[in-house]
């Protein structure tokens, strides 16, 4: 049984990754989905005046004691603002202005009487209730004061984000450049969907899937490829991916046969290997290298095995390779609430549905070579090594991050 625990596996490749710091700039539109290169700091008060957070009159709250539906208050309408409008009126005594939602509070005024609270009155308003000081009002700089940090740096810029970005006026924002990706397939098996398919040959579908994932989260694939198992073409392919590529991903080729190949051919240029065997199933043989600082991750040819370790890898070192903790892995706990009889001397990943703290058991062919059930799930139950699991227990979950 390997030694190695995936964590100390995942912690070793952080270990080694070297972080982006490059940056480019991007519009407000196209922000969606970036890490933020730096701090954005508010260079204005949001909102730059007071403004009314209801229909109804600003009004100066001392002038509206004592008033009720039996004994309204009545105070004389010298203005109207609207939305958009500049206020320039005056405070009298015992006066009140017609505002509307988001529409800014002359001086003098203290707080919003809400339009119910009225008669509507157009030169004259009776007020039905009093208010305090600064009731329905927005101060200045409510929302954010300038100088304030409104979003750290390695941020994911989000809708939530780009709305702040937005409300500060920004129209272009410095992000990390996006991570590039090589992913190669091994396999003289190995066609090309599109491609008639000889008799003894599959389709290959795991460096698309790879391909997907890698797209979901904005970054790019730099370098796509299916080679077969020769030696010199695989040395090929990755010494052109690295030159081009931050992280350099290959399947297949990683176990003991005649014709996994990568080990030695890692090897064979230099590179150096991290570790080569992880105890998880599937996906024991995974190796990680570095070659020429950029991190190599070699994982299985069969789809389950691959996409699984895939899940287990990716996130935490893109996340390190970023200083983003958004994209590292969602770990939880979950109950048990299918039967799973099986006990492995290795630790284990079982692909299941988790849903409001329950975990189910929807595929019943749990081989690595077999993925097609997979887009019934959306997370892995964790099972350590020579560990049973009933129905009712609380285990241990993994989210598929890039269902």
């Amino acid at each position: 049984m390997c030694s190695m625990e995936i964590e100390e596996a995942i912690g070793i490749i952080a270990a080694n990754a070297n972080r982006i710091d490059d940056e480019i700039e991007v519009s407000l539109e196209e922000a969606y989905g970036y890490i933020l290169a730096n701090d954005i700091v508010a260079d204005v008060n949001v909102p730059a005046f007071a403004r009314s957070a209801m229909d109804g009159y600003a009004v100066r709250a001392k002038d509206t004691e004592g008033a009720s539906a039996d004994k309204p208050v009545k105070l004389k309408v010298v203005s109207e603002i609207l939305a958009g409008d500049r206020a320039s009126c005056n405070c009298d005594d015992r006066s009140a202005v017609r505002i509307m939602t988001g529409a800014m509070i002359p001086d003098g005024y203290d707080a919003v009487v809400k339009q119910e609270d009225t008669d509507l009155g157009e030169e004259e308003v009776s007020l039905f209730a009093s208010v305090r000081q600064y009731m329905n009002y927005c101060h200045v700089g409510e929302e954010i004061q300038k100088g304030s940090e409104v979003l750290p740096g390695r941020r994911r810029i989000g809708m939530i984000e780009t709305g702040l970005i937005a409300s500060l006026g920004l129209d272009k924002v410095r992000v990390l450049r996006p991570i590039k990706v090589a992913i190669i397939s091994t396999g003289s098996e190995l066609v090309a969907p599109g491609k008639e398919l000889p008799e003894g040959s599959i389709y290959g579908n795991i460096r698309y899937m790879i391909a997907a994932a890698v797209k979901s989260e904005g970054f790019e694939v730099s370098y796509s490829k299916d080679c077969k198992d020769d030696a010199e073409e695989i040395q090929n392919h990755i010494i052109k991916a690295a030159e081009i590529s931050d992280v350099v991903i290959t399947t297949g080729g990683v176990s003991v046969g005649k014709r996994d190949l990568v080990a030695a051919v890692l090897s064979d240029i230099g590179a150096k290997h991290l570790f080569t065997r992880v105890n998880i199933q599937p996906g024991t043989p995974t190796i990680a290298s570095v070659y020429k600082d950029k991190i190599i991750l070699s994982l299985s040819g069969n789809p389950y095995a691959a996409i699984a370790n895939f899940d287990l890898y990716f996130p935490p070192l893109t996340a390190k390779i970023t200083g983003c903790n958004e994209l590292d892995a969602v770990t939880g706990k979950a109950v048990l609430c299918d039967p799973y009889e099986k006990m492995s001397g290795a630790r284990r990943l079982v692909r299941a549905y988790e849903e409001s703290g329950k975990v189910y058991l929807p595929a019943n062919r749990h081989m690595s070579s077999v993925f097609g059930n997979m887009d019934k799930c959306n997370c892995y139950i964790d099972i350590p090594a020579e560990t049973g699991i009933s129905v009712g227990d609380t285990v241990n979950i993994r989210r598929m991050r890039y269902k």
